[in-house]
């Protein structure tokens, strides 16, 4: 198992690399937030955790839950089965965003 600082290190390496036309939806949504902690490093963290847990469209809907955060309780409370299997990927993404892009 790779440790987690080296697959951050290996984001922010990409990120720094990598134009920004490249970035996929939730990195850019993460780097348009105007939030605080959103650092690009951080963003393309986000963006790997992304890819390996969503597909390209599981990513395009859960970008709008940064300037609309209301979206995610809509579909987190829904009773839609197609909803609920979304929210268990976005929740898994969640998980680990967390735990390879925490600070600290």
């Amino acid at each position: 198992m790779i440790p987690s600082r080296i697959l951050a290190a290996a984001a922010v390496a990409v990120a720094i690399h990598a134009p920004a036309a490249v970035a996929g939806p939730i990195e850019s949504a993460c780097n348009a937030s105007g939030r605080q902690a959103a650092s690009r490093a951080l963003c393309a963290c986000i963006q790997v955790a992304a890819d390996a847990t969503l597909t390209r469209s599981d990513q395009r809907r859960a970008s709008r839950f940064f300037s609309d955060p209301h979206q995610a309780q809509e579909v987190r409370m829904s009773k839609s089965d197609s909803d609920s299997a979304f929210w268990d990927r976005y929740r898994a993404f969640g998980a680990l965003a967390e735990s390879r892009c925490a600070r600290g």
